[in-house]
């Protein structure tokens, strides 16, 4: 594999790492948002029993974990591909 090949590798590795991380970030921040929000409100009868749930608060924490996942994946490989030429 040419070395041009490897680094782009590991380039689009780092590129989903800081994206993963992004979105984990973005999350928290959009989870205190909603919290500080919820507790101004005159009925705090969601807030205390959580329903309706709310998936969506999640889902970017979940997806930033799998880019990172994938962007750690994707710089072993070119690590690895870099030490065996």
């Amino acid at each position: 594999m040419p070395q041009t090949d490897l680094l782009i590798l590991m380039a689009m590795g780092g590129l989903f790492i800081l994206l993963g991380l992004g979105a984990v970030f973005w999350d928290k921040k959009e989870q205190r948002s909603y919290y500080d929000a919820i507790s101004t409100w005159e009925d705090v009868r969601e807030y205390m029993e959580h329903a309706p749930n709310r998936p969506e608060l999640g889902a970017l924490k979940i997806g930033g974990r799998i880019a990172v996942v994938l962007g750690l994946t994707l710089l072993v490989m070119g690590g690895i591909f870099w030490l065996w030429n």
